[in-house]
């Protein structure tokens, strides 16, 4: 099954490339996107054998990942097939400056979507931390093109910001490697593998500096990747260029695949006794992501930017959660799901707000709800499930983090947490209060009022979901968040 997993978006992706015509192409997009969903579940049902020698393996944490992605990636599929239809015919005019830009050929964009996939899903059930680089690598290869897909220079600009920015991550995180490797070795010269059950096996034997160095490596590379303040400027330009679809998948499952592997180190930390340097520096990552989200989101103009800068937010929020410890890992890990689901449906939502005013600034929509009302309810929604606002699931998530910190005396963490996340409340109700309130505009370009189903259903389920969990957790859920914590010294 964990094969499966990979293979069948990575063939179908090969096969995109090759077949004519854009209806069958979607079509695969969509088969593919359903079957890898369809064994995601499985899973929860069926736990799969490890494969290749325990490379390959689907514990709780990869599982929650691995769940995540899935319904994000069939979502997005329904979205694209819709989008791609809307967006056919080249060239095309630049809705922003007016300019001719050639949108990027479907073939090559739908095979390193899918592509994506197979990577992404690579990064949830790597063991070995060598093979979690290369997958982690490879994510960076394919979502470089789906950046660049609207081929004009703002996107081009965007897509070498993110690839100079993430290779000089991946770069580090491979002397992290390295240095993990080094910490491994014993004085005879004999080393220890690193598949992550040999390195929790043999943690008591871990050279203590060179694993202290590992992770500081591990921090800033895969940090860079997932977004951690100061390393997050290729973030807001790479969501902001992005399709929505794509800007979806990259804010809701790649800076997650990034926290895997900064939890994978956790956990080797964690299992030789040095949970408490990782945390102190977990704790000041978290923080200063905070802080510089909360400035930039205060002076933003774009809405397409804030939802960017949203995501710095909450990926410090997500380390801070963990670097508390006790039930604020719980509440990290309860936190990626939330955030996940709410990001996509704001980035999609987003994207329909953006085919209508045909602006990214905020200043130039208002009054959404009377112009495109079932996006615009879903961005009001979205502004509340976004800032932990209840009955929504960030509530939740939130409030676990929170309680954990004062649970543990930890009371300036507590504090300072809760006036960064009021300010950031002020911040993003500001803004997008008014898109979705006031007197709707004279606009010009396609339809409003009807939506396309393909582009309101995929949203609307995630708000759904956003909010059933806000209210209601499910015991398969709660037992598994409850073991994936475990693994990082949580409860």
């Amino acid at each position: 099954m964990l094969a499966c997993l990979i293979l069948i978006p990575a063939l179908a992706g090969l096969v995109s490339l090759f077949v004519r015509g854009n209806t069958l192409r979607r079509a695969i997009l969509l088969a593919a996107a359903s079957a890898h969903a369809l064994l995601t579940a499985r899973a929860w049902v069926d736990s799969p054998p490890p494969g290749l020698e325990d490379y390959l393996a689907l514990d709780p944490l990869g599982l929650i990942f691995l769940s995540i992605l899935s319904l994000l990636f069939l979502l997005s599929s329904v979205y694209a097939t819709g989008y791609l239809n809307r967006e056919q015919g080249s060239p095309q005019p630049d809705i922003l400056e007016g300019t001719v830009f050639a949108r990027s050929p479907e073939a090559i964009f739908t095979a390193c979507l899918l592509e994506f996939l197979a990577a992404m899903t690579l990064v949830t059930l790597s063991q070995h931390f060598g093979l979690l680089w290369v997958a982690v690598e490879a994510t960076t290869l394919f979502s470089a093109p789906l950046i660049f897909f609207h081929r004009n220079q703002r996107s081009l600009e965007a897509t070498w910001k993110y690839l100079i920015l993430c290779s000089v991550g991946i770069a580090l995180a491979l002397l992290g490697n390295f240095f993990l490797a080094v910490s491994a070795a014993d004085p005879s010269g004999a080393r220890t593998p690193l598949v992550l059950s040999a390195l929790l096996e043999h943690a008591g034997h871990l050279h203590v500096q060179w694993l202290k160095a590992a992770f500081l490596l591990f921090l800033v590379g895969y940090g860079t990747k997932m977004g951690l303040a100061p390393l997050h400027s290729w973030l807001p330009d790479a969501h902001s260029e992005s399709p929505s679809f794509v800007s979806m998948l990259l804010s809701g499952a790649l800076l997650n695949c990034a926290f895997l592997g900064l939890l994978r180190v956790m956990q080797v930390c964690v299992a030789a006794g040095q949970a408490a340097f990782a945390r102190e520096l977990l704790v000041l990552f978290g923080f200063l992501s905070l802080v510089t989200a909360a400035m930039f989101i205060l002076r933003q103009s774009e809405y397409k930017r804030l939802l960017a800068y949203s995501s710095v937010e909450h990926m410090g929020i997500l380390i801070l959660g963990v670097g508390l410890g006790g039930a604020g890992a719980y509440g990290a890990l309860l936190h990626s799901i939330n955030h996940s689901l709410t990001k996509g449906m704001l980035f999609l939502t987003a994207g329909n707000i953006l085919a209508v005013y045909r602006s990214r600034s905020i200043d130039r929509v208002s009054g959404a709800l009377r112009v495109i009302p079932v996006s615009g309810a879903l961005w009001l929604a979205g502004l509340f499930a976004i800032t932990g606002t209840p009955p929504f699931g960030l509530f939740l998530s939130e409030w676990t983090i929170l309680r954990s910190a004062v649970e543990r005396g930890q009371m300036w963490e507590a504090a300072l947490l809760l006036a960064l996340l009021g300010v950031i409340f002020a911040g993003m109700s500001a803004r997008m209060l008014r898109m979705s309130q006031g007197e709707a505009p004279v606009l010009s370009g396609p339809a409003t009022g009807s939506e396309p189903a393909s582009s309101i259903v995929p949203p609307l389920v995630l708000g759904l979901l956003v909010l059933i969990l806000g209210l209601w957790s499910p015991p398969v859920l709660t037992e598994m968040l409850t073991n994936a914590s475990r693994l990082l010294g949580g409860y």
